[in-house]
């Protein structure tokens, strides 16, 4: 009995001394304890091993006392790690720039890991997954980067990169663009012209190019084996590029909602269209939704530009000549509902003095009026007297105002913005501030870009758009 209290005392003895960066030997007991980044280790002789398994000490296998009596009588130690191993959780690396998956120092080195520091108070290391051209990703969290990063490009390649699911469960990828700036597109058209990374889940494909550091998208993944591809096609060598893309795999609990293409879960924060710069040109042909989660206590959002000249959607309008149309077709954000609807003639509206040219936003009337709406809301007949820009920008609004009382005219909801303010000219204060509120959940906002052609107007005109958001408390 003396000599398994003696043994136990050594344990106690030795986990002080290992913690403190020391070893621990004892020739009489035949114990050595040692402290590396896994745990705790303790060799055993086969006498101490057997003794503590009678205590209960039985740490490293489920095998009987006889059993391990007897496995032991041709062996000559046994390790024990009093420790676990880390529960594979997210931490940040030693220099605090990447995130990366806390695991067994092994257990990253057989999953081709990189260690930066550690975790799990010592016991564990932060593991770092990196992938580049050619290479496939098959961690639930991986770096992809360019060749060489942080070193630029400058010359031509095709860099492809296969994003395969880590788990059956998973439902989305989180892209984020830590780092990334390719050719730019087509000053005119906005068409990636040359440089261009293309996003493929089989289903649907995302065109970027430009400069998207910050920026971040969700693409959905197949319910099958089906691997996504990040695909960068780059022709020319007269531009300097580099990337760094932070790529996540979601369960269904953790993805965005059906047709969100970003999502956003804070109080407040930003907005940009992509390859968003004071002397850039916003990518043609996108149509998406951007996104803002609800939170609690919150009913209404608030957008602002984040500059005075941070919304530029294409030039201003001008007068109308005619447009007929038959239909309105109120498109939902989570569906379409169609309403058939007079038909209307703008030939003699057009000459008339309600129309006027439009530098700033407004809701129009193009041959198939597009709207978001929550699922089942129809508006009522309202006149329209502007016409609808290619490209545009819409935010959903408040019905109520239709019929609110005391309303002598027809309530006009500003659905629609673009040209270069996003509120009209009777929305700005004193002070020159342009600031729209919408109580219409869910938060979304649809960016709608119409396919390449030669923009009229300057450069500057279609910069694209920056808005910062504010969520509003719910008022009694």
């Amino acid at each position: 009995m003396l000599s398994r209290c003696h043994g136990l005392l050594l344990v106690v003895l030795c986990l002080g001394l290992a913690v403190a960066g020391a070893s621990f030997s004892s020739a009489g007991s035949h114990i050595r304890c040692t402290l590396n980044g896994v745990g705790l280790m303790l060799s055993l002789s086969p006498r101490i091993a057997h003794q503590w398994s009678l205590l209960g000490l039985n740490l490293w296998n489920k095998a009987t006392s006889n059993d391990l009596l007897e496995r032991d009588s041709t062996r000559s130690s046994r390790v024990l790690n009093f420790f676990p191993v880390p529960v594979e959780e997210e931490c940040l690396s030693e220099d605090k720039r990447r995130q990366g998956t806390c695991m067994n120092t092994y257990e990253c080195r057989i999953q081709r890991g990189v260690s930066h520091g550690p975790c799990a108070l010592g016991f564990g290391v932060c593991c770092i997954f990196t992938a580049s051209c050619d290479n496939e990703v098959q961690n639930n969290l991986t770096y992809v980067t360019s060749p060489g990063f942080p070193n630029l490009i400058d010359r031509p390649m095709n860099c492809t990169v296969v994003v395969r699911k880590i788990d059956t469960e998973v439902s989305q990828l989180r892209i984020d663009f830590v780092h990334f700036n390719i050719g730019q597109p087509n000053a005119m058209t906005g068409v990636c012209e040359e440089d261009v990374m293309v996003i493929n889940n089989g289903r649907r494909s995302i065109e970027l190019c430009g400069w998207n550091s910050g920026q971040h998208v969700y693409v959905d993944a197949s319910e099958g084996n089906e691997p996504i591809t990040l695909n960068f096609r780059l022709p020319g060598g007269l531009q300097s590029r580099m990337w760094e893309m932070r790529v996540m795999q979601l369960g269904f609990e953790q993805r965005a909602p059906v047709g969100c293409l970003q999502y956003f879960r804070s109080l407040n924060g930003t907005l940009r269209t992509f390859n968003y710069l004071p002397n850039g040109r916003y990518l043609a042909g996108h149509d998406h939704l951007l996104c803002v989660r609800q939170e609690r206590d919150m009913c209404g959002i608030a957008y602002q530009p984040c500059a005075r000249d941070s919304f530029r959607i294409g030039p201003g309008r001008s007068n109308a000549t005619s447009v007929a149309t038959s239909t309105t077709s109120v498109a939902s954000a989570s569906g379409n509902v169609s309403a058939a609807s007079p038909a209307i003639n703008l030939n003699n509206a057009a000459n008339s003095s309600n129309v006027d040219v439009v530098e700033g936003s407004g809701a129009g009337l193009p041959e198939q009026q597009e709207m978001i709406l929550p699922t089942g809301a129809l508006p009522s007949p309202v006149s329209f007297n502007e016409i609808r820009c290619r490209d545009r920008i819409l935010i959903p609004c408040d019905f109520e105002e239709f019929i609110t009382p005391g309303n002598n005219v027809a309530g006009v909801c500003n659905l629609e913005h673009c040209g270069n303010s996003l509120c009209r000219q009777d929305e700005i204060d004193a002070e020159g501030n342009c600031r729209v509120e919408t109580w219409t959940t869910p938060f979304r906002i649809r960016v709608a870009f119409g396919p390449g052609s030669d923009a009229e107007g300057a450069l500057a005109d279609n910069a694209g758009m920056c808005l910062t958001y504010q969520q509003l408390a719910c008022v009694a």
